[in-house]
């Protein structure tokens, strides 16, 4: 997969069939329209290409109601690459962008960038200035500088089931639903952020010592809780964990910070600094208040133990 970027290097090598998008997530309804674009371009024998933006367009519109992020930048191109889609245009989006009128972004990305010869998106996708652009532009325009058009119905979870949506990934998530939330990304829901100190409490206190996640501004979690999930280190490393989201209310009284924590099993060493990947794969229980420090170790030990039960690994205590 080669990254175009517009400004920039964004001339294709080739016409492109293409699709556009926020494609936050890429979940299983974004892989199946871009299976359908890659379909497309063999039938037209020509590359296949998605057109999405470096932030979503909605924190430049409307920042205050704009919705929190499945997928950071970097993982937003691994998955895409892992399409096997030929081309990703990384379009910058600005103020200046958010006013672009509709054709002239087809005529300066769409055409200027990837010949585009096909385009392939939702049937209720809307772009350019005040959501002006739709699939009757497209189509009018299309039929002007010689690029077919295909509006698709959002695809479905399973045969008359409901349509795949960020939207509602983001509803199941919200319900702590990480399980549900994965059947839709087609793999558990991960966030990317940096291990930074703590209160230290977790080792010296309790005797299970937590990594402490500072995650990117706007990041979607799932509801406070601790959930069964794993660590990823670097490429290849995986570690088993524990998770807890919540704002420690057992030591803070009118609520502390919330917080992502992290509890390595059958890990010792120093995560402080180092770039971390948390998956979430099964919620546990909710946060709660524990009357005393002893019954919280207690509850922490038993949520151990599940977190084993659930991803099946052995205790090697």
């Amino acid at each position: 997969m080669e990254v175009l970027h517009h400004p920039g290097e964004c001339v294709a090598k080739r016409a492109c069939a293409v699709t556009i998008g926020a494609y936050d997530g890429v979940h299983i309804g974004h892989r199946m329209l871009i299976d359908r674009v890659r379909r497309v371009a063999a039938e037209l024998d020509v590359a296949s290409a998605v057109v999405t933006f470096d932030q979503h367009p909605a924190s430049v519109v409307r920042p205050e109601s704009a919705p929190a992020l499945l997928t950071d930048l970097d993982l937003k191109l691994e998955l895409l690459e892992g399409t096997g889609v030929d081309y990703v245009l990384l379009v910058h989006f600005d103020q200046e962008r958010a006013s672009e009128e509709p054709e002239d972004f087809v005529r300066e990305v769409l055409v200027g960038c990837l010949d585009t010869r096909a385009v392939v998106v939702g049937h209720d996708f809307h772009f350019g200035h005040k959501r002006r652009g739709n699939v009757s532009l497209l189509q009018e325009m299309g039929a002007e500088l010689g690029f077919d058009v295909m509006g698709l119905r959002l695809f479905p979870d399973s045969p008359g089931g409901q349509p795949v949506s960020s939207t509602r990934v983001r509803e199941l998530l919200a319900k702590g639903a990480v399980g549900e939330a994965a059947s839709l990304l087609g793999r558990p829901h991960q966030v990317r952020g940096v291990v930074v100190p703590g209160d230290r409490r977790g080792g010296q206190l309790l005797g299970i010592p937590t990594a402490n996640i500072s995650l990117p501004v706007n990041t979607a979690l799932p509801r406070e809780g601790v959930y069964a999930g794993w660590y990823r280190r670097g490429a290849d490393a995986r570690h088993p964990a524990a998770l807890s989201i919540g704002t420690r209310p057992t030591f803070y009284e009118d609520g502390g910070m919330s917080l992502l924590e992290a509890y390595l099993l059958d890990f010792d060493g120093d995560l402080y600094g180092e770039p971390a990947r948390v998956e979430f794969v099964a919620h546990l229980r909710d946060q709660a208040k524990f009357a005393s420090v002893r019954e919280l170790i207690e509850q922490m030990t038993l949520d151990v133990a599940t977190t084993r039960q659930v991803l099946g690994v052995p205790d090697l205590s």
